[in-house]
């Protein structure tokens, strides 16, 4: 009486693993929606106006959109099977005499650039933040949400009960 059952329970299950339907409508390419990449090094410029130390804006070589994302990397190191360990900006550095300082991005769909901000003498931070940095951007394509709805709207959309 076992081996019937379980002979009928894996016919089944086969038989309805291999049932199939329609097919649904075909989807978009498969790249249509990939992240562009580029990197630059460079030295950053102090600004006696801001007192900040800041990048050159940077064009992207490729065509970039208002509603677009921007990530920023800053290369950190080479680890010792040669790969780029990068961190996201903003990113933290706490120095010895107590100052702080931050790697920020500033970016439009034109240009991006990057400053140091935080609490620091200008005049004594090390070259090892200001010269020969690598960033790294990312640009996520991506739209502005078309959905507006009041809260009205939204209660009676998805049928929510108060």
């Amino acid at each position: 009486m076992k081996q019937i059952l379980l002979f009928l329970a894996l016919s089944t299950s086969f038989i309805f693993s291999s049932c199939e339907g329609d097919p649904g409508p075909p989807g978009p390419p498969g790249d249509a929606f990939l992240a562009q990449t580029f990197e630059v090094t460079t030295t950053f410029n102090f600004n006696s106006q801001s007192n900040l130390y800041e990048t050159n804006r940077f064009s992207y070589p490729f065509e970039v959109f208002e509603s677009d994302a921007v990530l920023a990397y800053r290369l950190e190191a080479i680890d010792e099977d040669g790969f780029d360990v990068w961190t996201q900006l903003p990113q933290n550095f706490y120095l010895s005499n107590g100052e702080v300082i931050q790697y920020i991005h500033l970016q439009t769909f034109v240009d991006v650039q990057v400053l140091i901000d935080g609490n620091y003498d200008p005049q004594t931070l090390p070259f090892d933040f200001t010269d020969n940095q690598t960033f790294r951007f990312v640009v996520v394509p991506a739209e502005f949400a078309d959905a507006r709805m009041s809260m009205d709207e939204a209660i009676e959309t998805f049928n929510i009960q108060l």
